[in-house]
């Protein structure tokens, strides 16, 4: 590996590390530059290696705001272990189907959730929970083993789905979305690693160097999100979906 390679791998990954803890899509930028970097391996080789190096930054950011956020432990619970399933089976799927369609699909929901984060600028705000216990507990369910089932299968702007369930489904504020969805996000990107380092071959010491950035750039990313409120994650948010939108549709057409 050249220095040059070397230094964009490592300047991803912090990048990455820091988006992702405000408002999810760091795969967006390391998966891209992990691609560039190893044309000549396996797509699943390369998309193990960067989930073996983002979960660091997951994690970090997941503790940070653990420490700082109030969250339900219930709740949490509810969305973690479906999480875990999803992400599972959509990894053993990964490398068997084509996720073309499922892009299509990806993009129209998007489009969506942007515009209706666009018009509702009150949105995440403030909590405002909905729905009685009960409901919230169904809800977290079936959104943690779909949103897991997705990033297993596909992958980037998992963090960006979670949060606009949390914030537009549950009523959290964007901060408290964050938190819940770092923790949710760090059981989805295990459960790829196990998968993947079952099925495929990992490169670890890579994986080891990128874990390093990351985890910088997640904690500094959600202490600037911590710091800085609901209002500025929800900005950061907005731009984040949009830059999701302009890279799906990019492989699509490409």
């Amino acid at each position: 590996m050249s220095a040059l390679t070397l230094t964009l791998i490592l300047c991803a990954g912090f990048s990455a590390g820091f988006i992702d803890a405000i408002a999810g899509g760091g795969g967006l930028i390391q998966l891209p530059a992990m691609l560039i970097s190893f044309p000549q391996k396996e797509v699943i080789e390369v998309v193990g290696t960067s989930k073996a190096g983002a979960i660091w930054g997951t994690s970090a950011a997941a503790l940070n705001y653990r420490r700082n956020i109030k969250t339900d432990p219930k709740l949490l619970i509810a969305m973690v272990l479906p999480a875990f399933i999803g992400s599972g089976l959509g990894s053993l799927l990964a490398t068997q189907i084509s996720t073309t369609q499922l892009k299509a699909g990806i993009v129209v929901m998007l489009v969506a959730v942007f515009i209706y984060t666009l018009i509702h600028p009150d949105l995440g705000k403030i909590e405002i929970f909905k729905h009685s216990h009960l409901r919230r507990m169904q809800i977290a369910i079936s959104a943690g083993f779909i949103i897991g089932f997705y990033d297993g299968l596909i992958g980037p702007g998992t963090g960006t789905l979670l949060m606009i369930v949390l914030v537009a489904g549950f009523g959290f504020a964007f901060v408290g979305a964050s938190a819940i969805a770092k923790v949710v996000n760090v059981a989805t990107n295990l459960a790829s690693i196990l998968v993947i380092g079952f099925n495929a071959s990992i490169m670890w010491k890579v994986g080891i160097a990128l874990g390093i950035v990351n985890l910088a750039g997640g904690f500094l990313g959600s202490h600037v999100a911590i710091n800085k409120g609901s209002e500025f994650v929800r900005k950061f948010y907005l731009v984040v979906t949009f830059v999701l939108i302009v890279r799906v549709l990019f492989d699509l057409f490409k």
